[in-house]
């Protein structure tokens, strides 16, 4: 399928993985691909940012759901597609727990019982926010997708066919994430204040025209 991808598809999703990056997280999820698409300059991201869907207000959405480097890091190792088989998604858990908790929540201070079982308090080493240099395990190596990113990338080649085109652009790839029912993409356009339907319509105008 990737073959199919133009260059500034295939662009988008590599800046998916830098952003994840950046952010400090642990996979690369359908808010990732987001906020490549609207920080890349394209007809798709154009209306995503006239609509208000900016890389700004997206990255926002992000760390006020789920953090930087925090929720992500919980699921570090965690195998995404075997506990989808029993029924658990971790995008779904993840952004959850960010709505829950707020993404300061697992760097409270906890009690534990030291020796002589005398209480105190220890701190949780906190994770350096975005922009801060790879630390730790993994930080290099292979981010890997997320189920949902894995299905929204695979949507993007029928938006594309859907289309009557024989590539998958941008466009066809903020199709398909505008077309995920669930997740953090739906979240984070509730929070921005438009619909995935009104973008979809407004992408869609923008390419006919453009043709």
């Amino acid at each position: 399928m990737f073959e199919r991808f133009t260059d500034e598809a295939r662009r988008v999703v590599v800046l998916a993985q830098d952003h994840a990056r950046r952010l400090h997280h642990w996979y690369i999820g359908c808010e990732h691909l987001l906020l490549a698409i609207v920080a890349e300059p394209s007809p798709a991201s154009a209306v995503l940012n006239e609509h208000g869907v900016t890389r700004e207000r997206v990255e926002e959405q992000i760390i006020r759901i789920i953090g930087a480097g925090h929720v992500g890091d919980l699921f570090r190792g965690v195998n995404g597609e075997a506990l989808a088989a029993i029924g658990i998604d971790l995008d779904t858990v993840r952004a959850r727990i960010g709505a829950a908790f707020g993404p300061e929540a697992l760097e409270r201070d906890v009690q534990v019982v030291g020796r002589g079982g005398l209480l105190r308090r220890r701190r949780r080493l906190r994770v350096r926010r975005a922009g801060g240099p790879p630390t730790g395990p993994g930080r290099r190596g292979h981010i890997p997708f997320t189920d949902r990113a894995k299905k929204a990338l695979g949507r993007s080649l029928r938006e594309s066919q859907a289309l009557g085109d024989n590539y998958i652009g941008v466009q066809h790839v903020a199709l398909a994430l505008l077309s995920m029912d669930d997740g953090m993409v739906p979240l984070v356009l509730s929070a921005v204040g438009v619909s995935s339907a009104q973008l979809r319509t407004a992408i869609l105008d923008r390419y006919r025209k453009a043709g």
